[in-house]
C-alpha cells in the first residue's frame, strides 16, 4: 500500500502533532477504531450517549482535529462521531478508492454499522462535504440533516495548481502563503485550539501528499434526492470552487435548503459554530437519529 505521506518520518511528525492535540481534547471522548472493507477507520466519539448522532467529515489534507473549535458547543446536544477520512492525514487506512464509484458510500456504511448508528445528521467541509453529499444522495434514508461547508462536487472546480505548486516549492514561507490565500489573509489564532489547528495544517502541508484528482460532480438528479434539511455555507471568494455555480445548483435542486452565502468569505469559513447549532437544533425535532457507543473491541 502506497503511503499518503512523503516519508515515514513525515508521517510520524504529523501523527505526533495530531496525538498532542488529542491529549488536550477539550471534551471527554473515546477514540475508537472501526474495521471496514477499506481498512481501519479512526473516530473520535463524544457527547451524551443518548443524544442524536452527528457525523463530522473533515476536508482534505486534514483530519478530525479540524472540528476542535466546534465540538465543545455541539457536544452539549449531540453524540458526535468525528471521523478520519480514509486516505487522508489522520489515523484511518491510507487507501484512496476511486471517487467516481460507490466505494466511499460503502465505506461509510461499514463505519456506521460498526458504530451502531442507524441515521445521523452529517456535517462535512470541502472533501468531507463531497463525501457527505455523495452518501446522502445514495443513502438519503440514513441522513436526517446535512451541513455543507464549501462542499466539493457542486460548483465547477477551480484549478489552483498554477499558483499553489510554485508556492509549495518555496518552503515554509510558500506553504504559509498558500494557507493564507486559501484562508483569505494572514493566519492568526486567538485560542489554543485555533493555534493547534494552524500548527497541524503547517506540518500536514509539509509532509502529506495531497489528492490530485478532481472531485466528481454531483448530478442534478442526485441533488434532487436530498429530501432532508440542508444547510450550505459558501464563501464568495473561495479559491477552490465556483461559488455562484454551486449556489445556483443547490438552490435549483435541493428541496429544503438553507443557504448561508458569505460574499467576503474564503474556502475556510470560521465562526459558524452557533449558526450550525441553531440549524441542527431546529431540524432535530421529528428525526429518528440515534447512536450508541461503539463496542469495546473497537477501543484503543
Amino acid at each position: 500500500m502506497a503511503s499518503v505521506f512523503k516519508t515515514p518520518e513525515g508521517q510520524r511528525v504529523v501523527h505526533d502533532c495530531y496525538l498532542d492535540i488529542l491529549r488536550k481534547w477539550p471534551v471527554d471522548h473515546r477514540q475508537v477504531r472501526v474495521p471496514t472493507r477499506q481498512g481501519e477507520t479512526f473516530v473520535i466519539v463524544s457527547g451524551p450517549e443518548d443524544g442524536p448522532a452527528l457525523v463530522l467529515l473533515h476536508g482534505t489534507a486534514s483530519n478530525a482535529a479540524s472540528w476542535i473549535v466546534d465540538i465543545p458547543i455541539w457536544n452539549r446536544h449531540f453524540r458526535i462521531f468525528a471521523i478520519d477520512i480514509i486516505g487522508d492525514a489522520g489515523f484511518s487506512a491510507q487507501v484512496r478508492p476511486p471517487l467516481d464509484s460507490d466505494a466511499h458510500a460503502e465505506w461509510l456504511d461499514d463505519v456506521l454499522e460498526g458504530l451502531s448508528i442507524s441515521t445521523a445528521a452529517f456535517a462535512g467541509m470541502s472533501l468531507g462535504g463531497w463525501v457527505a453529499l455523495d452518501y446522502a444522495t445514495r443513502r438519503p434514508e440514513r441522513v436526517s440533516a446535512l451541513v455543507l461547508f464549501s462542499p466539493g462536487g457542486v460548483g465547477r472546480h477551480k484549478n489552483i495548481l498554477l499558483w499553489a505548486i510554485p508556492l509549495l516549492l518555496l518552503g515554509p514561507w510558500g506553504r504559509r502563503k498558500m494557507l493564507e490565500r486559501i484562508g483569505g489573509g494572514p493566519i492568526t489564532a486567538s485560542s489554543w485550539e485555533a493555534r493547534a489547528i494552524v500548527d497541524l495544517a503547517t506540518v500536514i502541508f509539509t509532509h502529506f501528499k495531497p489528492r490530485t484528482s478532481t472531485l466528481p460532480q454531483i448530478r442534478d438528479e442526485a441533488l434532487r434526492r436530498l429530501k432532508m434539511p440542508v444547510l450550505a455555507i459558501l464563501g464568495g471568494k473561495d479559491v477552490f470552487i465556483d461559488t455562484p455555480g454551486a449556489k445556483h445548483r443547490l438552490e435549483q435542486n435541493v428541496a429544503h435548503l438553507t443557504m448561508r452565502h458569505l460574499p467576503d468569505a474564503h474556502h475556510f469559513i470560521p465562526n459558524q459554530t452557533e449558526a450550525v447549532l441553531e440549524f441542527l437544533l431546529e431540524t432535530r425535532a421529528g428525526t429518528s437519529a440515534s447512536a450508541t457507543t461503539a463496542p469495546d473491541r473497537y477501543s484503543e
